[in-house]
């Protein structure tokens, strides 16, 4: 009984190596795909853009009620400039998009 034992893992031990192989390549291939990531969406960058512009207009109202006006304008320019940068580039695109599933 005991030699069946033993020959029994030893003739299932070259199959443990051989899937532990096969797992270790297919971990290296799946990491691979990991690495590749994605740009940000179209719509994630117009959400982004109304972010930033709404970010912007409530840090000048709150500075416009501390009676900070110049600070005020400067926020609400700055949130109204990188509001406008990701609603264009996010409306840039998504009209890419468009025009690649049309072409």
């Amino acid at each position: 009984m005991r030699k069946f034992v033993v020959y029994s893992l030893l003739a299932m031990t070259p199959s443990v190596f051989a899937q532990s192989s096969q797992t270790d390549s297919t971990m290296k291939t799946e990491k691979a795909q990991k690495v590749k990531k994605k740009g940000k969406g179209a719509a994630s960058e117009v959400a982004g853009g109304v972010g930033s512009a709404a970010g912007g207009a409530a840090k000048g109202a709150a500075d416009l009620v501390t009676l900070h006006p110049i600070d005020a304008g400067a926020a609400v320019g700055t949130g109204a400039v990188k509001g406008a940068k990701g609603v264009t580039v996010g409306t840039a695109k998504g009209v890419g998009h468009v025009l690649k599933k049309i072409f």
